[in-house]
């Protein structure tokens, strides 16, 4: 997966302005990639990963020993339904291939919300979305799993029930990628 979402990822990431000294939380780290990808951008700041999956967990502190040995990244096995932080923690969280399987989704943008600092971002970065290159796919996805396959319209929604302002969703069509960012006011 690391080496599969590189290219949306740096997508994603090349639209977030991230801070020197930024604490971030990336949801769903899986591989520990974007993680170490945050964690350059942030190069005096903090980077935590979450993953639920224990395999996902070990593979991104594999990824990121020197980064964790320095203090800079930190690995932890939660879910996004009850964030082991407290409120007001981030600068940004980030959710890279990640929303869509989330088993409460609006839940979890309520608690990512609670640990973003007022003036903090969450940016959503997926290759898959109800629209674009694999909209033909919704329907079957639909039926076979559990995924949220949400339009632009309904990542906008997501974002604003959640209390983010400044809510902005990009499309790359013709690769079937998509962007959301919302901030949290002060």
């Amino acid at each position: 997966m690391n080496r599969r979402h590189s290219k949306l990822t740096d997508w994603g990431l090349r639209q977030i302005s991230t801070q020197e000294g930024d604490t971030i939380l990336d949801v769903g780290c899986g591989g520990g990639r974007t993680v170490n990808k945050l964690a350059a951008a942030a190069n005096l700041g903090v980077v935590y990963g979450i993953d639920y999956a224990e395999e996902s967990v070990a593979a991104a502190r594999r990824v990121n020993e020197q980064l964790m040995k320095q203090g800079r990244v930190e690995i932890r096995q939660a879910s996004v339904s009850q964030l082991p932080f407290a409120d007001n923690r981030f600068d940004l969280v980030t959710a890279v291939e990640t929303h869509f399987w989330w088993q409460d989704i609006a839940a979890g943008m309520q608690e990512v919300f609670r640990v973003l600092k007022p003036g903090g971002s969450m940016a959503i970065i997926a290759e898959f979305y109800n629209g674009g290159k694999h909209a033909k796919y919704v329907d079957r996805l639909s039926k076979w799993t559990t995924m949220a396959i949400l339009d632009v319209d309904q990542h906008k929604a997501l974002f604003s029930s959640a209390g983010f302002i400044d809510v902005q969703v990009v499309e790359q069509r013709a690769k079937g990628w998509i962007f959301g960012i919302g901030t949290k006011p002060f």
